[in-house]
């Protein structure tokens, strides 16, 4: 007995002296980083900047893979069931940590379980955008024109379950409108909804700023708690719905058992990646993204206090996806 323990307190040691080692070592061959929309969408603009500059520090390169699907869970479940030797990442938005477990019956991982947080990466807001024929200029004009259209507007998401569907339906509680909902495969694909006119208004992401300036689209609010630099002439909601605040946020995670040493380098390196002007000025050119830095604990706990709100927004809209 005392033999076998022995033996296994040896084993521990050289575990432990072996994953400094390894992580030295780290990274020796490309990595793979997992987005889960379809180009074009901020996630996949922010993954595609980070990436550039990770390949950078790391002296890997970085590709990036499209694995749209089911709110993110496709590309979650493919990390998640990865090797935890940081070679697969996935550049995770909200929603599949602080929604989907509220939203799908059957999820097909635990996200807080098989998932581990790197680190956080960028932060946004929604613009409650319309097509530029619908006959409104102001959010208030929006409000009323829903609230007398017959049949009911339509609008566009990013797909069921989406923080883009559950603004707007936030928004309809408290506007006491009804509109139509739409949920399409991603950000990208429900913009050009909207630019189209298949569907007359959503909440896009600020990367969709080049379409507004150009005045395809028509910006009325958006959902943070100040007036975006990006469009500082648009109102808030809550200038007119007191204590309505949405932000968007964006992080690296792993899948878990993800040695400790890598889960650090890669942090730095994102942190350093985020502290860089040109960085910063990409992000924010693509949509007013800003780079968001929150200690390791911090992030546990900001995805625990964004988890319990949507869980309150899912439970009263009712809303449940098998």
């Amino acid at each position: 007995m005392r033999r076998a323990l022995r033996l296994l307190a040896g084993f521990l040691v050289l575990c432990a002296l072996a994953a400094p080692a390894f992580a030295q070592q780290y990274p020796s061959k490309p990595i793979r980083l997992l987005v889960a929309i379809p180009p074009g969408g901020a996630p996949d603009v922010a993954a595609r900047i980070l990436g550039e500059k990770l390949g950078q520090s790391l002296g890997r390169a970085v590709v990036i893979e499209n694995r749209p699907g089911a709110n993110g869970n496709i590309a979650a479940e493919l990390v998640a069931k990865s090797p935890a030797d940081g070679y697969t990442l996935l550049l995770g938005q909200d929603s599949i940590f602080i929604i989907n477990p509220h939203l799908y019956k059957h999820m097909p991982i635990d996200v807080r379980r098989d998932l581990v947080p790197v680190t956080t990466v960028a932060t946004n807001v929604f613009v409650l955008a319309v097509n530029p024929a619908l006959p409104v200029k102001t959010f208030p004009e929006f409000v009323e024109y829903a609230r007398n259209a017959k049949p009911p507007l339509a609008y566009g998401s990013g797909g069921n379950g989406s923080a883009h569907h559950l603004t707007m339906e936030l928004l309809k509680q408290r506007a006491g409108i009804d509109l139509v909902h739409i949920p399409y495969k991603g950000g990208s694909p429900a913009t050009l909804a909207a630019l189209s006119g298949e569907v007359a208004a959503m909440f896009a992401g600020t990367s969709n700023a080049p379409q507004i300036k150009a005045g395809k689209l028509r910006a009325l609010a958006v959902t943070g708690s100040k007036r975006s630099d990006v469009f500082p002439d648009v109102p808030t909601i809550a200038e007119f719905y007191p204590g309505f605040e949405m932000h968007i946020w964006l992080g690296l995670f792993a899948p878990a058992e993800t040695p400790q040493p890598i889960v650090a380098r890669l942090r730095d390196a994102v942190n350093d990646a985020l502290a860089q002007p040109d960085v910063v000025e990409k992000l924010a050119s693509a949509g007013g993204m800003l780079p968001l830095k929150v200690a390791p604990d911090e992030f546990g706990a900001m995805i625990d206090r964004d988890s319990a709100k949507f869980e309150e927004i899912i439970r009263q809209i009712h809303l449940s996806i098998d």
